[in-house]
């Protein structure tokens, strides 16, 4: 809400009086992109066993992934660790643990097509989903915030004054709060139990918000 200030230029009390006219903007925006974690995870006796086969099936995936042209394509952690059995209060090695997990992002027009693909291709493991927009839709949606917020808080403030008898004068100084667009976690369902079926993705859209004073002299 706005609220009432002193912009130090001369009216007849020798300060020229303002006001601080305060609104909020928002507009919707497609996630239509995925920012998408999954990988490889094997057990076994055998440490340098186990990450072979890491190893070859993290290869496979990261080559599907390049022939289907992803983007930002980029490791995100790779382990090996010993697993124990605490039965009966001792600890005992009865294996190990590897993983290889990787990060990309694509349109989620075909997020669907592509995880079930990853996974006849060797990987094991689908860490979670982010919807995100291109940047110019996001930038575009900012604008339009923006634009709302403008006449929101011009609005407020001509609303104000002129029910107690001011009038505009001219508007004197802008402040502009944070646009927010974090992206949209998803959880990672479980696939159909038909074979042929194929995982369904959907982003939807996130809102753009946008804060704007205008200090206005009246």
């Amino acid at each position: 809400m706005g609220g009432a200030t002193d912009y130090g230029t001369g009216d007849r009390t020798g300060k020229a009086a303002g006001f601080n006219g305060d609104g909020g903007g928002q507009s919707d925006s497609a996630r239509n992109h995925c920012q998408i974690n999954l990988g490889v995870e094997i057990s076994g006796s055998n440490a340098a066993q186990v990450q072979q086969q890491v190893a070859a099936r993290t290869a496979a995936v990261v080559e599907l992934l390049r022939s289907r042209r992803v983007e930002n394509l980029q490791t995100q952690g790779i382990a090996l660790q010993p697993r124990y059995d605490f039965s009966n209060n001792q600890q005992r090695l009865v294996g190990y643990v590897g993983s290889n997990t990787v990060s990309f992002r694509l349109p989620a027009a075909q997020a669907g097509t592509m995880l079930d693909a990853a996974v006849a291709q060797g990987a094991t493991r689908i860490d979670g989903i982010s919807f995100v927009g291109e940047d110019a839709a996001i930038a575009q949606a900012r604008e339009r915030a923006l634009q709302e917020a403008v006449r929101d808080a011009r609005q407020e403030a001509e609303v104000v004054l002129q029910t107690l008898g001011f009038g505009v004068q001219e508007v004197v100084g802008v402040q502009i709060g944070g646009a927010e667009r974090p992206p949209i976690p998803l959880a990672a369902e479980a696939a159909s139990f038909r074979r042929d079926a194929v995982t369904p993705v959907l982003g939807g859209e996130q809102t753009v918000q946008a804060r704007v004073t205008l200090q206005i002299r009246y």
